[in-house]
């Protein structure tokens, strides 16, 4: 591909990636999966090009931009390279004219700004929240320990506050390394490892992980049950929680329970784990605001009206959770975002709603107080955005 060929195959993905948020569609990293499995004349340097384009155009646009062409020029306002390519000539897209519309640059949308801002974070964390992630994985403790994985993996440096966590060079495959196949590591954030430790899970305990997915934080709760206990993983997502399953079997964690929930009925489906719970964990869905870094495109996804409506979703799964938690068991409500909204307003709320809960101080190895729970951030921890907070019943 010329590189005028590349710009417009930037553009054509940021015009579908554009669509897909404004309806809810597909992920840009789908979406560009799909383009080029369409394209199969595109080698590996040109795909890799047109990736680097398409998301420096998400990352430096914080409103969600009025075409991909309009995304792009941004970018190629600052890159002259960029900008000679729109020739107009075989592939390439037309010239840039001096008056055509541009995105302009932000961290996000001005609105979700003043709630970051009103929330705590400052320019300094703002900015951090649109840099690229690292490549971070988690040893599975049942199968290995660190320093022999480490040994087996080229480049791998330990991760500063996770004790099972390994950081990996960019752009490594994880899934065709030996480790992986065998069940020794898991991709998974360190800031994800962390507020996986507020759980304080431990052998024979009784756990339900509500909002399971796909189970990465479920396998981190076995890993830390040493596989003795019962864990029950949870979800209304059938397609996200069937990937559990062969994920534990390759981990060698045998004690999980997966239950699929109707939605608005997942009461019904936990009648019989009602007062039983040690642990709750409610890794809820969320605005995702601290995972920016990995998702750059979910800042155009996001309004004040479906925060609020997550934030109502997020009410309900706690207080669900809370009557599954046995006297003197913990509540620990995780959220990867920043905003107050979706976690230290959650808390509050509940402990209002609650009489007699109370909030448990955390001491994890990462991360600072805020209000009743503790946040990380990109800036200050070298994590993926998250608030967690343990909450206890009483006696």
């Amino acid at each position: 591909m010329t590189p005028g060929g590349r710009a417009q195959a930037a553009i054509e993905l940021l015009d579908a990636i554009i669509i897909a948020a404004r309806d809810q569609g597909p992920a840009a990293d789908t979406l560009i999966a799909r383009y080029f499995a369409e394209r199969r004349y595109a080698g590996s340097k040109d795909r890799r090009a047109v990736r680097d384009l398409v998301y420096a155009a998400i990352r430096r646009a914080g409103e969600r931009p009025e075409s991909g062409r309009a995304a792009l020029i941004g970018v190629a306002d600052d890159d002259p390279a960029l900008a000679a390519s729109f020739t107009g000539e075989g592939h390439a897209p037309a010239p840039i004219a001096a008056d055509e519309a541009r995105a302009a640059a932000a961290v996000a949308p001005g609105w979700l700004i003043q709630q970051l801002r009103a929330s705590g974070l400052g320019d300094e964390e703002l900015a951090a929240l649109g840099e690229r992630a690292p490549l971070d994985v988690r040893v599975n403790r049942l199968k290995a320990d660190r320093a022999s994985v480490m040994a087996s993996i080229p480049d791998a440096v330990a991760l500063p506050h996770a004790a099972d966590g390994l950081r990996l060079p960019a752009g490594t495959t994880v899934e065709q390394l030996d480790a992986f196949r065998a069940g020794r590591i898991e991709v998974q954030d360190e800031g994800s490892q962390i507020v996986a430790m507020a759980a304080a899970a431990k052998p024979g305990m009784a756990v339900v992980d509500l909002c399971a997915g796909a189970g990465g934080k479920t396998l981190a709760l076995g890993a830390a049950m040493a596989g003795k206990g019962h864990l029950l993983a949870c979800d209304v997502d059938r397609a996200r929680l069937a990937r559990l399953a062969p994920r534990a079997e390759r981990a060698g964690l045998a004690i999980v329970e997966t239950r699929l929930m109707n939605p608005g009925r997942e009461a019904d489906a936990l009648a019989d784990w009602q007062s039983r719970a040690d642990v709750v964990l409610v890794d809820a869905p969320c605005s995702g605001t601290g995972t920016w870094r990995r998702n750059p495109e979910a800042r155009w996804r996001l309004s004040p009206d479906r925060i609020a409506r997550l934030a109502d979703t997020q009410r309900r799964l706690l207080t669900l959770a809370a009557g599954l938690v046995k006297p003197g068991g913990a509540l620990i409500h995780i959220v990867c975002s920043l905003l107050d909204a979706e976690g230290a307003g959650q808390i509050a709320r509940f402990l209002d709603e609650h009489p007699g809960w109370r909030a448990e101080p955390l001491a994890l190895p990462a991360g600072r107080p805020h209000e009743r729970g503790v946040r990380l951030t990109p800036a200050h921890d070298g994590t993926d955005g998250f608030f967690v907070a343990r909450l206890v019943r009483p006696c």
